[in-house]
């Protein structure tokens, strides 16, 4: 087993491997590296770093859903329980948007309470990089559109960390300010 630093960091290495190149929805051409730091780092302090596989899956939590990358790999690689909370978070991609999002809303309550922490990271930082000082009519109709969706997401995943949950109430308020 890795030492906690170390799992972390391998955990980012390979994040960053995987997704290179990738750009994040909603900044431009940021990479997209970016939002896997942000949601690793909104659950390191959540949980003051005491929980290093629980960072390491927010480091990876879209790797099998973006990449070639396989549970078995993860497992093998890090941890079972990391692979099982980056399965958890994966949508099948194979599905349309629509029920991809339907299935987070109905599917959210039944997760894991590490999975939900990392759903709820997940929706803090992809709304906030939909946040824009001056939003076109279609930035804000996304803005709008998205919030809402993640607000029905995170109402099923509440109450497993009141600093994510107070975190992404201000996150939406922000949100809906800058409207």
């Amino acid at each position: 087993m890795l030492s906690p630093i170390r799992l972390i960091s391998e955990a980012a290495e390979l994040a960053a491997r995987r997704h290179n190149g990738m750009a994040r929805k909603g900044r431009g051409n940021e990479p997209y590296i970016n939002h896997l730091a942000e949601v690793a780092n909104l659950l390191a302090a959540a949980t003051d770093g005491a929980d290093p596989e629980l960072v390491a899956a927010g480091w990876l939590h879209d790797t099998i859903e973006d990449t070639d990358t396989t549970r078995e790999e993860l497992a093998q690689t890090f941890s079972e329980r990391v692979a099982s909370l980056v399965v958890e978070c994966t949508d099948d991609m194979s599905l349309p948007k629509a029920e991809r999002r339907r299935r987070q809303v109905v599917d959210a309550p039944k997760k894991s309470a590490d999975a939900r922490l990392i759903k709820i990271a997940d929706k803090i930082s992809n709304i906030g990089a939909r946040i824009h000082p001056d939003p076109s009519a279609e930035e804000r109709d996304d803005l709008i559109d998205y919030t809402a969706w993640a607000e029905q997401v995170v109402a099923g995943c509440r109450g497993g960390n009141q600093w994510l949950d107070t975190r992404f109430d201000d996150t939406v308020r922000t949100a809906r300010a800058s409207l």
